[in-house]
């Protein structure tokens, strides 16, 4: 049976690494779904064990923000405030720097992955009325809103799965990455702007956006929305379960609207939930076979959460694993063994920052980065290459920056 589940187990993450195989174009949450049903039919997990290995904290969470931001997007608060925001430049670098700040603010509280859905038409706009070249302010874009990500428990799906897993408050989770984030967010913003000086052109050709401070009031039926979510936010705060409140948020807004929700529904990311859903019962019925506890036990002293070459080493494998398999299996792989490691909050801490930031690596290596260039293609194609040239700066300077910071900061606090 430990054979064939880790035949299962491997044929699942090559799904999930490769995402659109020639022979088997099936993406990653049938995947993740054809991985989970056969490991039931081999009988690795009974019906009733599969149903108990999905994590249903997250997946409430994850589902509240979703419907949440959807009730925003059916607004057109997301196209009005970043239009707001980004027809005041009047510089292209500053231009890059609005574009930056606004999607790491947005990912860290609505989710890196709807904040690039929202803003990617919104940067095309305001580079094509501009002449401006597209490929820098869509990078930053992304880089940014993933970095951004990084800030709290609710900005990224790694991130919500490991706010179920350590058992973190929302608070004390973000006093310990917060202030790591801000600092390595500010040097990947200059390293940004230096590395693309040549690219930009000093002035703007024209209008980015047009409107500027002209433009239309908030939409009608923002406010009680924003007024819901700040309420979500205090609860959190206060020690609240994250998804229980947020989903609390959701259902209260659904209610306040007194329509049919069916608009807000469409734009839920279900197959996102179906992969989550997925992975739990592939690494569940893993577990079963005691290999991963095995793996750990051996691999545990090379990374050690104790001295510099252990962070190091441990650092490594993250980045490694989270391009390979993707950042959200590396945190359900890993996350359960953080205490042979060393102290488990810190390692929480340092899994979600290191698993985020990995993300920025390729164009590949996170879903909103995907996201971005997909949502580019009718005007730009931002190529693999391309990407990489600041991905990879970008995430080298991101992680010798934040992780001895995190390191540094985060047992103190915790």
């Amino acid at each position: 049976m430990t054979a064939t589940v880790v035949v299962i187990f491997a044929l699942t993450y090559v799904l999930i690494a490769f995402r659109r195989l020639e022979l088997l174009p099936i993406g990653r949450p049938a995947g993740a779904l054809t991985g989970a049903t056969l490991m039931v039919l081999v009988g690795a997990m009974t019906p009733e064990e599969s149903y108990h290995a999905i994590d249903g904290d997250t997946i409430v969470l994850l589902l509240a923000m979703m419907i949440i931001t959807a009730e925003l997007d059916v607004t057109g608060f997301f196209s009005w405030a970043s239009r707001r925001v980004l027809s005041h430049a009047r510089t292209p670098r500053g231009l890059l720097v609005q574009v930056a700040v606004v999607a790491a603010l947005g990912s860290a509280f609505l989710v890196n992955d709807t904040i690039c859905l929202m803003l990617t038409p919104v940067v095309v706009a305001a580079c094509r009325r501009a002449r401006l070249p597209m490929g820098p302010y869509l990078i930053m874009l992304a880089t940014s809103a993933n970095l951004g990500s990084a800030a709290t428990l609710v900005g990224n799906p790694q991130n919500m799965l490991i706010g179920s897993m350590s058992g973190l408050s929302f608070a004390s989770f973000l006093v310990a990455v917060l202030p790591v984030v801000l600092i390595a967010f500010l040097v990947h913003l200059f390293v940004g702007l230096a590395f693309y000086r040549k690219v930009l052109p000093a002035a703007l050709a024209g209008e980015v956006l047009a409107g500027g401070a002209d433009s239309p009031a908030l939409p009608a039926g923002v406010r009680p929305i924003l007024v819901v979510f700040a309420g979500v936010i205090v609860a959190f705060f206060a020690g609240a379960h994250l998804g229980w409140a947020a989903m609390s948020g959701a259902v209260l807004l659904m209610v306040m609207n007194r329509r049919d929700p069916q608009p807000t529904f469409a734009r839920v990311d279900w197959t996102l939930l179906l992969f989550f859903a997925g992975l739990f019962i592939v690494t569940g019925a893993l577990r079963t076979t005691g290999l991963v506890d095995e793996l750990w036990q051996a691999v545990a002293p090379s990374l050690s959460l104790d001295d510099p070459s252990g962070l190091a080493a441990f650092t490594t494998v993250m980045v490694a694993g989270s391009n390979l398999v993707s950042n959200v299996p590396m945190v359900i792989l890993t996350g359960p063994y953080l205490e042979v490691l060393g102290d488990p909050a810190f390692g929480y801490t340092l899994l979600a920052y290191v698993t985020t930031v990995a993300g920025n690596l390729t164009l590949v290596g996170s879903v909103a980065n995907i996201i971005v260039a997909e949502g580019a293609r009718a005007d730009y194609h931002l190529g693999f290459v391309e990407y990489l040239r600041f991905g990879l700066l970008s995430t080298l300077v991101s992680l010798i920056v934040g992780v001895p910071l995190i390191a540094l900061w985060a047992p103190l606090v915790l």
